[in-house]
């Protein structure tokens, strides 16, 4: 795989699979292209919630609006140029703020085999 530079709008964001909440996501690197991790974007409507366990390690940086992370141990609120570590098995409810978010996202390994 060689060097490539990615921007929200190189991104197909789609309905985030067997989700109900008003969240995207739009893989730029993932298996099908090679590389060991996965690469992407995301999007949180306003007001949005979902709760799953953690099946990669999965870095979430908030490019804008606001993010709450809550886990068992407690709650982070992340704004822009924040980033949120979720390892794996880690059990999380994902909440956007008023204004939605807009994310970027690094997992490893790859996201789409592990929720296969």
């Amino acid at each position: 795989m060689k060097m490539q530079k990615f921007a929200i709008t190189d991104a197909i964001l789609e309905r985030s699979p067997g989700q109900e909440a008003d969240i995207s996501v739009g893989n730029l690197v993932d298996e099908r292209h090679g590389g060991p991790i996965t690469i992407g974007y995301g999007r949180y409507a306003p007001g949005q919630s979902l709760t799953e366990t953690i099946v990669v390690d999965d870095v979430m940086i908030v490019l804008e609006g606001r993010l709450s992370v809550s886990t068992d141990g407690g709650t982070v609120t992340a704004g822009p140029g924040e980033i949120v570590y979720m390892p794996k098995g880690e059990t999380v409810t994902i909440r956007s703020h008023e204004e939605g978010a807009l994310t970027a996202y690094v997992t490893y390994p790859h996201w789409r085999p592990a929720h296969a």
